[in-house]
């Protein structure tokens, strides 16, 4: 099987191709103007021709780098726009598909062309009268889309172009005999597109099968992890996670944030957590009702959630605009895991920061991931939290309000009384108080003392300075609430 690879890193990359120059028909020329489109993406300036001249494709890159126009410029370009469906996009989760499927309809709005997302947990006989209505493109998850094509519910099915989207994904969540089966009830005449952020062994072998002389599309590992996403690490005891993430969110106070955690049930504490802190933060995980989970996620695709506090699977796909932060309140299992996660950011050619919790005993897997991907983290402290003076002054007013009179502290004031004025007594007494402990923050620096990282750090070859990482401290009960104190 002839294969052409292409690799190309980013840093070696001109931007001297421009979407006007691919040649597409005026309606997806003007889509394009529409949602600012200017210059593409490496994987998008070299899948785009071989799309568009009809070859099979295996693309290989990671989140955030715009798969989804790479392959649905040229195929919705190339489709005959006829009722009848002429696109399939295969991906792994309901909420993919249903993204994917609002940026192909975006995309191919003023051609016409009618999107329909097919997954379960939704009514059959909506999701195929939508599709018998004319639709030209299917979105749909691997299980819905079996049950669909194995009992018959899909007649005259005849997709020209296939895309299998987020196939790595597909493997690790068992789907890959699913595939296998689906596309034995699929038109031998196809052009078909594989797109994956990694290429372990079986979605290589699914390749060879499922595709004709494929071109194969792959970015350096230089591109591995956007260039625009600053990674953070901060050195934490697991006791002090919880006071940590409060106290980095305060002190980060992003636009929007995904925290990602690696079980369900963690999820649920701490969304319950930052909400108790005022903070505006709702959990996403598979256990929710499919009603409670679009619910969240339009919640937080708007204004009204700031924080999203989701696993890995329910996250997967998620395309967000302004996500400015993700933590890893976890480190993840894997180094493709963490690349999907910080893909969350900085996207669009936009700013964004990844911040991961690691503690001593996990700074060896942050260091293989580190490695395998190549890119550069630097480490931050959590250091001891800071008031100002306002926030004294109202703490200092309230242990007074709420404070008794003991008989000492009378017997205090009647000899002071003698010697100076009752308001300079106050004064004095407030100072002495002041200068004291009493009005200190109960915690200090959270995490390792600089010196004991940099050793750490020197023992496992990373040699960047530590950044320290200052902000209020939260108080139970003292946050505001993000939707109104700051928008």
């Amino acid at each position: 099987m002839e294969q052409e690879t292409i690799q190309q890193s980013e840093q070696e990359r001109e931007p001297t191709v421009r979407f006007s120059d691919f040649g597409f028909k005026q309606p997806i020329m003007r889509a394009i103007q529409r949602m600012g489109f200017q210059v593409p993406s490496p994987i998008q300036e070299k899948v785009i021709p071989l799309i568009l001249e009809g070859h099979d494709v295996v693309g290989q890159a990671h989140t955030g780098t715009g798969k989804t126009a790479a392959f649905g410029l040229p195929a919705l370009n190339n489709i005959e726009w006829r009722n009848g469906v002429d696109l399939l996009v295969i991906t792994p989760t309901r909420e993919l598909a249903t993204q994917v499927s609002d940026e192909l309809f975006s995309l191919g709005r003023f051609a016409g062309i009618r999107t329909v997302s097919v997954y379960g947990g939704q009514s059959y006989r909506r999701q195929l009268d939508l599709i018998s209505r004319g639709a030209q493109v299917v979105v749909a998850t691997p299980g819905r889309l079996l049950d669909m094509l194995s009992s018959g519910k899909l007649e005259d099915f005849n997709p020209s172009i296939v895309v299998l989207d987020e196939a790595d994904e597909m493997l690790d969540m068992g789907f890959l005999d699913d595939i296998k089966e689906i596309f034995s009830y699929l038109p031998q005449q196809r052009q078909t597109l594989l797109f994956s952020a990694t290429m372990p062994e079986p979605i290589k072998d699914l390749a060879r099968h499922i595709l004709h002389e494929p071109k194969f599309v792959s970015v350096t590992k230089k591109e591995t992890t956007n260039k625009d996403i600053r990674q953070l690490y901060y050195v934490i005891e697991e006791k002090d996670r919880d006071d940590a993430i409060v106290r980095l969110l305060d002190k980060e106070e992003p636009e929007k944030a995904i925290v990602f955690c690696r079980m369900k049930r963690e999820v649920d504490r701490v969304a319950e957590l930052l909400q108790a802190q005022g903070i505006n933060a709702r959990g996403l995980h598979g256990d929710m009702e499919m009603r409670d989970r679009m619910e969240v996620i339009k919640g937080f695709r708007g204004r009204d959630i700031d924080i999203l506090v989701a696993t890995d699977v329910a996250a997967r796909g998620l395309n967000i605009e302004n996500v400015s932060h993700v933590f890893n309140y976890h480190i993840p299992f894997d180094p493709e895991s963490y690349v999907h996660r910080i893909g969350r950011t900085g996207r669009a050619g936009k700013k964004g920061t990844a911040i991961t919790l690691v503690t001593p005993l996990e700074f060896k897997e942050l260091e293989r991931i580190r490695q395998k991907v190549g890119t550069k983290m630097e480490y931050g402290f959590v250091d001891e939290a800071g008031e100002g003076s306002e926030d004294i002054a109202e703490r200092f007013a309230e242990l007074v309000r709420a404070a008794g009179i003991d008989d000492t502290a009378v017997k205090i004031y009647e000899r002071l009384s003698d010697e100076m004025a009752p308001q300079k007594i106050a004064y004095k007494l407030i100072s002495i108080i002041l200068e004291s402990d009493l009005l200190k923050p109960g915690g200090t620096g959270i995490g390792l003392s600089e010196e004991e990282v940099k050793r750490m750090m020197a023992a496992s070859g990373v040699g960047e300075k530590p950044k320290k990482s200052g902000g209020r401290r939260r108080r139970s009960g003292g946050g505001r609430n993000r939707s109104s104190g700051r928008r």
